[in-house]
């Protein structure tokens, strides 16, 4: 049993009962009644008063973060039973029913339960609806079955707004197992072998959401741009071949009051408005670039190949250049 590599924060939890005494044939999603960060949820499990953790939170910018490793029983879902076989995920939500996730939060959820899934062997996710008919099931080889904590406590967790939807999490996580669109992941390695260093604050499935968050950023001075991974779009601040240069980034964005990593992975470009010239002209002056594809805009035949690339004139932004130098 390994650990998932979309986790980006882990703080192991005291809390559990050592190694699984049932292979994992179930995936149990909760909410945690709050929209907690990834860290904080991880936090709720720390002393050993609670007597609660989980396997895997999910903070409300969609970020992932373990609190007890997969191969060990978690404390979540009120059931030894189920939480033998069971891989928990804590998801932050709203305060009050029906205790809905964000799209960052749901998002985030398909796609660990995918990632569940392969690395446990599995190709179907099953929700069958019924607490009867779910725990007198059997599940095959290669199936996964979705289980809720309130069918085992005087709870309504996980909430009716992702209880719900628990169908269409099967349906679309079982697409994605069978051959359907998912975020590969693949670390962005540019033509010149150097890794780029990138720093997102956000990952919506909705692209109005992720056009709204990135004209927020921009307002108080941050250069956003988006790319598309999978299904979700990622609103990212810079590009850098320096990992230094991305954690400088990342910390204005922390001081700012908004949450942000570093990530290596790679997307395609969402297709942002074009800028003006004037406006290439001054991230080619500031050495940065605002296409997800570049570092930089470079120089001579790189640059001129790369504007064009980017549906720019490159006499008009070099025209621009020269007024700046």
């Amino acid at each position: 049993m390994s650990n998932s590599p979309l986790v980006v924060y882990t703080k192991l939890s005291p809390n559990h009962s050592g190694q699984r005494t049932h292979s994992i044939d179930r995936i149990t999603p909760h909410c945690v009644v709050g929209q907690l960060s990834a860290e904080s949820i991880c936090g709720c499990f720390i002393s050993t008063s609670r007597q609660a953790s989980c396997n895997y939170g999910i903070g409300t910018d969609g970020r992932i973060s373990m609190s007890v490793e997969e191969k060990n029983r978690s404390w979540c879902s009120s059931s030894r039973e189920n939480d033998q076989r069971a891989v928990t995920i804590e998801c932050a939500s709203d305060k009050t029913a029906p205790y809905a996730f964000n799209d960052a939060v749901y998002a985030s959820l398909v796609n660990l339960c995918v990632d569940i899934c392969q690395r446990n062997g599995k190709s179907k996710l099953l929700w069958l609806g019924d607490k009867n008919k779910t725990l007198a099931y059997a599940p095959k080889s290669d199936e996964m079955v979705l289980t809720v904590h309130r069918w085992f406590a005087n709870k309504s967790c996980p909430g009716d707004w992702l209880y719900n939807r628990l169908g269409n999490l099967a349906a679309e996580v079982t697409k994605r197992l069978t051959g359907g669109s998912t975020d590969t992941g693949k670390v962005d390695v540019p033509s010149d072998g150097k890794t780029l260093y990138r720093v997102q604050t956000g990952a919506f499935s909705k692209r109005s959401n992720a056009d709204a968050w990135a004209a927020k950023l921009k307002a108080v001075g941050f250069d956003t741009y988006i790319v598309q991974m999978g299904n979700l779009y990622k609103v990212q601040v810079g590009a850098y071949s320096q990992k230094s240069n991305a954690e400088n980034m990342m910390a204005k964005l922390k001081a700012a009051g908004y949450d942000a990593f570093i990530t290596t992975k790679s997307g395609t470009a969402a297709g942002t408005a074009k800028k003006s010239a004037a406006e290439i002209a001054k991230e080619i002056y500031n050495g940065t670039c605002s296409d997800a594809r570049w570092s930089s805009w470079g120089n001579g035949a790189d640059r001129v190949n790369r504007l064009k690339q980017a549906g720019y004139d490159p006499s008009e932004v070099q025209s621009e250049v020269n007024k700046l130098f």
